[in-house]
C-alpha cells in the first residue's frame, strides 16, 4: 500500500503522528473490504479556506466541510473489486502496478473544530474521517436512507478494527 500525504501551508497541528494514524486507518479499511490489491492513496491535509474553495469547484457547495473524496474508480457494488481488469491496467497505477483508489482531502481546521463540538480527540476525528473517506472510495454512499446505514456500521467496524473509539478524548 502507498499512502502519499501532502500538508498544505507546512505543518498541521495536529497532536498526533497524521501519516501514523492515516496508515493505520487506510490498512485497516482496506482489510476490512478485502480489497485483493495493493493500493495507492493521495491525503492532502489542508485548511477551511482550500477545502471551501474545492468544494465549490467540484460540488457546487460554497463553504468549508471536513473531508471531500475523489474515488478514482466507479464499481458497480461499493466494495467489489471483481469487476476490475488486472490486464487492461487502466486502474492501476503503471510504475507500481498498485490499485488507485483515489484522493482524499481533509480540513484540519474542521478535525480541530469537530472533535471539541463531539467532545472527542482530534485523532478519533480524524481517523474517522479518513475510514469515511475510504468507504467512499469503496464506492459506499450515504444518499439513501439504507446506504446510510450501511455505511455507518461500516465506520463504526473499522474504528472498532483500530480501536479508537468515540469517547477517546
Amino acid at each position: 500500500m502507498s499512502l502519499y500525504i501532502e500538508k498544505e501551508g507546512g505543518g498541521t497541528g495536529l497532536p498526533f503522528d497524521e501519516e501514523e494514524i492515516a496508515s493505520l486507518v487506510v490498512e485497516a479499511s482496506l482489510e476490512y473490504i478485502g480489497c485483493p490489491y495493493e493500493a495507492e492513496i493521495d491525503l492532502l491535509l489542508t485548511h477551511d479556506a482550500q477545502i471551501r474553495e474545492m468544494n465549490r469547484d467540484h460540488r457546487g457547495i460554497d463553504r468549508a466541510t471536513d473531508v471531500l473524496s475523489f474515488p478514482m474508480l466507479e464499481l458497480e457494488h461499493p466494495g467489489d473489486f471483481s469487476q476490475i481488469d488486472e490486464k487492461t491496467g487502466e486502474a492501476f497505477h503503471p510504475e507500481t502496478g498498485e490499485l488507485m483508489l483515489g484522493d482524499i482531502v481533509i480540513s484540519v481546521d474542521r478535525v480541530l473544530a469537530q472533535a471539541e463540538e463531539y467532545g472527542h480527540s482530534p485523532k478519533r476525528e480524524y481517523a474517522f474521517l479518513i475510514a469515511h473517506s475510504m468507504l467512499h472510495l469503496f464506492g459506499y454512499d450515504h444518499m439513501e436512507e439504507e446506504e446510510r446505514k450501511i455505511m455507518e456500521q461500516k465506520q463504526r467496524d473499522i474504528m472498532e478494527k483500530i480501536n479508537i473509539h468515540r469517547q477517546d478524548a
